[in-house]
C-alpha cells in the first residue's frame, strides 16, 4: 500500500497534510547532513594526517574523495531507487552516512579512515541525488518553496560542521575523534522521520519514459545543466581551497583571512533562502543566470585588480554569485516534468558536474606553484565564469526535458 494515497494528495497533485510535514522535516535534517563528512575534515585535517601517519598521497585522496564518490555513485543512484524504493533508499543513505562518520572518529588506521569517509560520503551522494527527485514528486506545484528550503538547509549544514568542528576539538582537549564523531549524532535523529516514511513507498509513474544514462548523453539540454552545474562547482571548490591563500599572500593576516572566508560562507545561507523562490518565479532563468556572472565578475576582477579595497568586499559579491548552486538545482525540477525525469537529470547533471569540477583546484595549484602568483588562477576563474554564462544560458530557456526529440521512446 502506498502512503501517498487520494486522502494525502493535493489539488497540484502534491503532498499535503501531516504527511507532508514529515517530509518536509525529513528533507531538512537530511540536507542539514549532506556536507558533514566534506566540511568538518578541513578544519582538523593537519591533526588527522599527523595522528594517523597519513601519507601525502593518502591526503591528496582524502580531499579527492568527495569528488570522486559524488560522481560515481550519484550516477547509479536512480537504478538503486527503482530497486529499493526512493524512501527506503534514502533512509540506507542516511544509515550509510552516519556509520561512516561514526567509523572514521573511532579508528587510528589511515585506510580504515579513508574507507569510512568513503562510506560516509556515498550517503551523501545518494542524498545529493535523491532529494531534488522527491521535492518533485511530493511537492510538484511548490518545488521552488521546497528547493528554498533544502538548498538553505544544505548551506546551514555545510557551514555548521566547517565552523563547529574546531570549537568541538578544543572543548575536548584537542581531541579530533570527538570533533568529527558527533556528527555521526546528526545523522542518526535525520534518520527518524525516514525510518516511518520507509514504511511504504510513493506510486511511481509507469507510464513515463525511462531516462537512461545513454538517452542523455544525446541531450543538448542535459549536458548543459551539467556543464553549468560542473561550473559553478568548480568555482566553489577553487574559492574554499584557495580564497584564504589568495588573502594572505596579498597581505592580510590569517585572521583577517579566515574571517573573509567566514563572511563568504555566510552569505550562501540567505543567498539559498531567496534564489530557487525567485527562479521558479519565471519559466525563464537566463536572467538570473546573467545577473549571477555579473557578481562573479566584479567580484573577481576586484580580489585581482582593487587590492586597496577591503577583499570581504568582493568575497560578498563572489558569495552572491554561487547563488548559482541553489539554481542549478532548482533547473533540475524546472526542467523536467516528472520525478523520473527529475532524477536522471540529478544524477546525470550532478555526477558529470562534479567530475568537470573537479578539474578546478588541481589546475589551480599547478598554475600558482608554477607562476608564482594567482595572476593565472582569476583568468582562469574568468574563463570558467564565461563558460558557465553559456551554459546556463542555454539550460534557463524555458524547455522541458521530456520534449528533446533524442529522448522520446
Amino acid at each position: 500500500m502506498s502512503v501517498l494515497t487520494h486522502q494525502t494528495r493535493g489539488r497540484t497533485g502534491g503532498t499535503t497534510g501531516s504527511l507532508a510535514w514529515l517530509l518536509v522535516l525529513g528533507i531538512v535534517l537530511a540536507a542539514l547532513n549532506l556536507r558533514t563528512a566534506v566540511t568538518s575534515v578541513g578544519p582538523v585535517l593537519d591533526r588527522i594526517s599527523s595522528g594517523l601517519g597519513m601519507s601525502g598521497v593518502g591526503v591528496g585522496l582524502l580531499t579527492t574523495l568527495p569528488v570522486l564518490i559524488f560522481a560515481s555513485v550519484g550516477a547509479v543512484t536512480p537504478a538503486l531507487a527503482r530497486k529499493i524504493g526512493e524512501h527506503r533508499l534514502l533512509l540506507s543513505a542516511l544509515v550509510a552516512l552516519g556509520t561512516g562518520l561514526l567509523v572514521r572518529a573511532m579508528v587510528d588506521s589511515a585506510e580504515v579512515f579513508l574507507f569510512s569517509s568513503a562510506l560516509a560520503l556515498s550517503g551523501g551522494a545518494v542524498g545529493n541525488v535523491l532529494i531534488p527527485t522527491l521535492i518533485k514528486r511530493h511537492f510538484p506545484g511548490r518545488a521552488g518553496t521546497m528547493t528554498t528550503v533544502y538548498t538553505t538547509a544544505l548551506a546551514a549544514g555545510t557551514m555548521l560542521a566547517a565552523a563547529a568542528t574546531v570549537p568541538i576539538e578544543r572543548a575536548a582537549d584537542g581531541n579530533w575523534h570527538i570533533a568529527l564523531g558527533v556528527w555521526a549524532a546528526l545523522a542518526a535523529v535525520a534518520a527518524i522521520p525516514w525510518l516511518a516514511l520507509s514504511r511504504s513507498e510513493p506510486e511511481r509513474d509507469t507510464g513515463s519514459t525511462d531516462f537512461g544514462p545513454r538517452s542523455l548523453v544525446r541531450s543538448k539540454l542535459a549536458w548543459a545543466v551539467a556543464a553549468y552545474f560542473g561550473t559553478q562547482s568548480m568555482v566553489a571548490y577553487i574559492m574554499f581551497g584557495f580564497l584564504p591563500k589568495m588573502l594572505i599572500d596579498g597581505g592580510y593576516t590569517a585572521g583577517q583571512a579566515g574571517l573573509t572566508l567566514g563572511v563568504f560562507t555566510a552569505i550562501g545561507i540567505p543567498v539559498s533562502m531567496v534564489v530557487p523562490w525567485i527562479a521558479s518565479k519565471f519559466a525563464d532563468q537566463r536572467p538570473v543566470v546573467a545577473a549571477f556572472v555579473a557578481f562573479y565578475t566584479v567580484g573577481f576582477l576586484g580580489l585581482w585588480l582593487v587590492p586597496s579595497v577591503p577583499a570581504w568586499l568582493f568575497a560578498v559579491l563572489v558569495g552572491i554569485g554561487m547563488g548559482s548552486f541553489p539554481l542549478a538545482l532548482t533547473m533540475l525540477a524546472l526542467r523536467t516534468r516528472t520525478a523520473e525525469a527529475t532524477a536522471a537529470l540529478s544524477a546525470f547533471g550532478q555526477s558529470t558536474g562534479y567530475l568537470i569540477a573537479g578539474a578546478g583546484p588541481l589546475v589551480v595549484g599547478v598554475m600558482h606553484e608554477a607562476s608564482g602568483g594567482w595572476t593565472l588562477a582569476f583568468l582562469l576563474l574568468l574563463v570558467v565564469v564565461g563558460v558557465q554564462l553559456a551554459t546556463g544560458w542555454y539550460a534557463g530557456r524555458a524547455r522541458y526535458l521530456e520534449d528533446e526529440a533524442t529522448l522520446t521512446p
